[in-house]
């Protein structure tokens, strides 16, 4: 079968899903409010790196719910046009239900206006250093498309984190610390590869990430990831490497992400982000200010779903580009819980790319909360 007549099915088929997750949503999101009203008040550390209550407590089984909320105002200088927009409004119930099971279920009422249903899974640690985790979630790839909007640095996503390297998906992962005086942590897994809204959808492939981190020393991580997923005909195989390293009061990182498709169904993919983050401690009203720097690019991309009506052949998806961000980032608080952004985005296309109306230069004034 061609696969421009895949095509149309394919969307009619997304479309019913869609119509479907938002009647699911909907009611999950009450039901979350309702958990939000009667909760404890809780002030334990984030949850993007882990489960807060993974640490199996014998006797506390009460849920804890956290919430995210990131208001922004955008000035698109090549417009001369702004817009004010809710990015994320999120809401997430975590907890133990027995010493060896946890639970999180988070769902989004405004990302970027839609309702989303995020994460929804069980965890199980069968014995220590071991965790097996079923269910809807952020797949083991990427260091910076792993981290939840309250821990990003800069206002908007990085081209790895936002299009090239977008990482949540349907399925099972492993996670095993190893016994050893360096830490490492390796997590992989086992998953649908056609995203969220397309579950019923059988698979005969074998769509598959993992991800192995070093702790060398205190504040020096070395990532490496691997992915293989097929969203429809064509395969893609993708690699990353990233590294950070913390001392004093600053935050270094780079990773490289590179990206192929089988049978040379569209060209290679490479991708790149870099940043360094200082921040300078205050003593009235900010905890600190944090001065950051960075630089991030992407060729020419592909979803291997959007294909030419005439050829078939798969058409680009987000055009080749290299973008400068400057920004200072007033905080309330140590470590991502109210933090006042100020980015400037400067992009810089090839000739022949078309640039979208939300990728050019911009003006970012956001405000983050964390709670």
């Amino acid at each position: 079968m061609e696969t421009q007549h895949l095509c149309p099915n394919f969307a009619t088929k997304i479309n019913q899903r869609q119509q479907i997750m938002k009647k699911r949503t909907l009611i999950l999101s009450i039901v979350l409010l309702s958990l939000t009203a009667n909760a404890q008040e809780y002030s334990g550390s984030e949850d993007g790196k882990k489960i807060e209550k993974e640490k199996m407590e014998t006797q506390d089984y009460l849920p804890e719910v956290h919430g995210t909320i990131r208001s922004k105002y955008e000035y698109q200088t090549t417009m001369g046009a702004g817009r004010f927009e809710v990015r994320n409004a999120r809401i997430s119930v975590t907890g133990n239900i027995l010493p060896v099971v946890a639970y999180k279920a988070e769902i989004d009422l405004s990302d970027e206006g839609q309702i989303k249903m995020l994460d929804a899974y069980a965890r199980l640690f069968p014995t220590k250093g071991l965790t097996v985790t079923a269910g809807q979630m952020r797949v083991p790839f990427t260091i910076d498309a792993h981290r939840s909007p309250h821990q990003q640095y800069f206002a908007n996503r990085s081209f790895i984190a936002k299009q090239v390297g977008n990482v949540r998906d349907v399925g099972l992962t492993l996670g095993y610390t190893l016994p050893t005086d360096m830490p490492i942590i390796i997590e992989g897994g086992f998953y649908n590869g056609s995203g969220l809204t397309n579950q019923k959808v059988w698979h005969k492939e074998i769509n598959y990430s993992a991800k192995a981190q070093f702790i060398f020393t205190k504040g020096l991580n070395l990532t490496l990831s691997v992915q293989s997923i097929q969203p429809e005909e064509v395969r893609m195989q993708s690699y990353d490497a990233g590294v950070y390293y913390e001392f004093n009061r600053f935050h270094i990182e780079g990773e490289y992400l590179y990206k192929r498709y089988c049978d040379n169904a569209f060209g290679d993919v490479q991708a790149v982000n870099t940043f360094i983050n200082y921040d300078l401690p205050l003593r009235k009203l900010f905890n600190k200010m944090s001065f950051l720097l960075r630089y991030d690019m992407m060729t020419d991309q592909s979803d291997a779903k959007t294909t030419d009506n005439e050829t078939g052949k798969l058409t680009i998806t987000d055009y080749k580009r290299q973008r400068l961000t400057g920004g200072i980032t007033f905080s309330l608080s140590k470590a991502f819980h109210t933090d006042l952004r100020l980015n400037y985005e400067k992009y810089f296309y090839a000739q022949n790319s078309i640039a979208k109306e939300s990728e050019q230069d911009k003006i970012v004034l956001e405000l983050m909360i964390r709670f």
